[in-house]
């Protein structure tokens, strides 16, 4: 039995970003990881010879505080490549990250929208840097329990949004419950654009543009990805590379192959962990980087937690329906460089929300590609985890051909130039990546699960009912996307105490 001051449970990359911060403060930090690689969802895979991609998160990046505070070294893209929504007959949109650029293109289906285009994306970016600031700061215990201590950084980040002016912070409230075509109909009025905008609020969530509360998942995921378009495409690996290397170089440890078992409780306190193999280590402080769901159910039990703590547990909202085909071809595929939509019209992504959530996979999907090289790959969208009256090991090269057959319609030349093809669906996403339900984002992105009320209410300050368990994965406050704020914010809520 070996003793260390804390022990992370997931190499992912918000467990890798609270172990660089343990150990920065020199503490003895121990990570443990079931795969043979770290980097959880956030990882580049070789599936054959010279066939590399992003497995689960497309590229990314971390906050640019955590890169200067752990002095990290990765090799980022520095150009942006174009946001693109396929058009029936190649006359596609094209969101440059130049607005001049973006506006002549928009223009081409609406001179009003174009006028309105540079004043849309200053009060994204200005709305983004607020909620930015938001998931920066860790969440108080609201209802009960509350600390003026914890509530301090709360009332900053409500100085933040008065400081936006009058115009700009109710806009910001409004936005977060609103329809994500309620929100764009108040600024556009293209079906084209707006339906190529609607898009981003659905990616990695099972919502349609018509439900409530995908303002927020619009702005969410503008803030992650730094705009509309996807970041450092194929180089995903390269951030938890370098994490891991940082936490080696600060004097942590870090263990593949060590799949936890369980986390040992004695008299309500964490005080390690047993791994598959039976192997032990022991730790005061256990920081757990997998969902809410699997730490308290599986590895902690529910014999060990308070019975509405199990009931409310039970009762976070999963619901993936995200799978990921990649195909290595000889080049002529025909694909532009950039992260590409196919969604052309509001009612083409509702009715791809339809069919999911009756356990269907739509005929029409919602689609998501990107280019690294010779790689393609392709974010299916509402490809839900629990079928109807099929099973995944049945529907995957039926989902393989849909989506090759889709977008075969826009790219004569794709279907001869491929080489290989590897799919993942949301089973594979829940056994191989360790994404209960496949959910890419730990718990769905939904109004009844954010700010203070993530994980669950009562237990958003990355606290749990068994003393020195703490959360720092994607299933709480700060979390989903690629940024490592919860991992930030779990590892100074340790310190703190």
């Amino acid at each position: 039995m070996q003793n260390y001051d804390a022990i992370i449970i997931g190499a992912g990359h918000n467990g890798l970003v609270a172990a660089a911060y343990l150990a920065k403060a020199k503490k003895k930090v121990l990570v443990l990881e079931r795969r043979s690689i770290v980097g959880g969802s956030v990882v580049t895979e070789e599936f054959a010879d010279g066939f590399k991609a992003d497995s689960v998160w497309t590229g990314g990046t971390l906050r640019p505080d955590i890169v200067k505070h752990l002095n990290l070294a990765f090799p980022t893209t520095s150009r942006k490549p174009p946001f693109i929504s396929l058009l029936p007959g190649n006359d596609n949109l094209v969101l440059d990250l130049d607005p001049v650029k973006a506006a002549d293109s928009i223009k081409r289906f609406s001179e009003k929208d174009a006028a309105r285009w540079p004043e849309f994306m200053a009060f994204m970016n200005k709305a983004a840097t607020f909620l930015d600031s938001l998931y920066s700061t860790s969440m108080p215990r609201l209802p009960k329990n509350f600390s003026l201590e914890e509530g301090y950084g709360l009332a900053e980040t409500a100085l933040d949004l008065r400081l936006m002016g009058r115009k700009d912070m109710l806009n910001m409230i409004r936005l977060l419950p609103m329809t994500a075509v309620e929100f764009l109909e108040e600024w556009f009025e293209s079906e084209q654009l707006k339906a190529a905008l609607a898009s981003v609020a659905i990616h990695g969530v099972t919502l349609g543009v018509m439900s409530a509360g995908t303002g927020y998942t619009l702005l969410h995921n503008w803030l992650n990805r730094g705009g509309l378009s996807h970041a450092n495409v194929g180089q995903a690996g390269d951030i938890t590379q370098a994490l891991a290397k940082a936490v080696n170089l600060l004097g942590g440890e870090i263990l593949i192959n060590a799949e936890v078992k369980q986390i040992i409780v004695k008299d309500q306190r964490a005080t390690g962990v047993v791994l598959v193999n039976g192997q032990e280590f022991t730790a005061p402080v256990i920081l757990s980087a997998v969902d809410p769901k699997r730490t308290f159910l599986s590895l902690v039990g529910p014999m060990e937690l308070p019975p509405e703590f199990v009931w409310k547990t039970q009762s976070i909202k999963m619901r993936g329906s995200v799978a990921k085909l990649h195909l290595l071809t000889d080049g002529h595929h025909g694909f532009p460089e950039g992260t590409l939509v196919l969604a052309p019209s509001i009612k083409y992504l509702e009715r791809a929300y339809d069919a999911a959530k009756y356990g269907g996979i739509s005929e029409k999907p919602y689609l998501e590609i990107t280019t690294s090289g010779n790689v393609i790959s392709v974010h299916v969208q509402f490809a839900p985890y629990t079928l109807k009256d099929s099973t995944w090991d049945d529907r995957r090269a039926g989902l393989e051909n849909l989506v090759i057959d889709t977008l075969g319609k826009y790219f004569p030349d794709l279907k001869s130039s491929i080489v290989y093809r590897k799919s993942i669906t949301p089973l594979d996403l829940e056994d191989t990546y360790g994404l209960t339900e496949g959910d890419l984002n730990h718990g769905q992105l939904m109004l009844d699960q954010f700010l203070f009320m993530r994980p669950i209410p009562g237990w958003s300050n990355h606290k749990t009912p068994v003393d020195g368990l703490y959360l720092c994965g994607s299933g709480v406050h700060g979390g989903g996307g690629v940024s490592g704020a919860s991992g930030r914010n779990a590892a100074g809520s340790v310190l703190k105490k």
